[in-house]
């Protein structure tokens, strides 16, 4: 399907590695301009040459998105190679962990950093298109949520980071000035999604048995999605066909979840 993307230009966040990576080809098989950002240098540079690689432009920079000095940075840069930019995936986050401690005992500083690494870095991003947006009559932000931040569960510094991205894009799709200024805001939220050095990875490699069990006995299809499935509804929301879309939290997650 032609989804109407040729020539967007686009800016995914932790756009180097796993669900942001897809996400990044994904658009750039759509046509559109990709600059992505993140921390690691050398994925920044193999992801940016997989993306040149569809026959489209791609800006890699690197930068940490706990840091607004690097969050202004990344969208002066791309604004200032491409004239604007026409949509954002904030995608950057993650850090659900595997924190053993009573709740009661997880520092303070573990809570404020994922909140800062997700629902944050998510806000100051949105901030700084906005205005590339109203410019242009039409924009697409797309939060990278959770099934757990959308119905709970998981590590509570995770989910409370991840929730807050979500209510972030509903309130702004009900902001009039907005909408109507053509720019929509959504959230997919991915449940079990497999990549090669992610948390389910990492269950695989060390308790292939109980991994296996767990897929049986918790997963409608058997199976952990994919970054490439994630990545095919994201690229459907940011694009014109999705212009009813607005305000939805889109659960990508076989099943898993338990919420309508």
């Amino acid at each position: 399907m032609n989804l109407g993307l040729k020539g967007k230009i686009a800016l995914v966040t932790g756009g180097s590695y796993g669900i942001g990576r897809a996400i990044a080809l994904a658009l750039a098989d759509e046509g559109c301009r990709v600059a992505i950002c993140a921390r690691d240098k050398k994925r920044l540079a193999a992801a940016a040459k997989e993306i040149r690689e569809r026959g489209v432009d791609c800006l890699a920079v690197s930068a940490d998105a706990t840091k607004a000095a690097d969050v202004a940075r990344v969208v002066k840069s791309v604004t200032k190679a491409w004239g604007g930019i026409d949509i954002l995936v904030n995608n950057v986050g993650g850090g659900g962990g595997r924190e053993t401690l009573p709740v009661e005992e997880v520092p303070e500083a573990q809570w404020l950093a994922h909140y800062e690494r997700n629902a944050l870095a998510a806000v100051r991003f949105t901030r700084l298109v906005i205005p590339h947006m109203r410019r242009a009559k039409w924009g697409r932000v797309v939060a990278i949520a959770s099934t757990q931040g959308k119905e709970g569960g998981g590590r509570p510094w995770y989910t409370m980071a991840k929730s807050a991205e979500i209510s972030l894009m509903k309130t702004l799709a009900l902001n009039f000035d907005l909408t109507r200024a053509g720019i929509t805001f959504n959230s997919v939220a991915p449940g079990r999604i497999l990549f090669p050095g992610n948390g389910w990875d990492e269950f695989r490699q060390e308790a292939p048995e109980r991994f296996e069990q767990t897929l049986k006995q918790r997963l409608p299809l058997g199976r952990c999605g994919t970054p490439e499935e994630v990545a095919a509804v994201v690229a459907f929301v940011c694009s014109p066909r999705a212009s009813l879309v607005n305000g939805a939290c889109i659960a990508v997650d076989g099943g898993e979840s338990y919420s309508f």
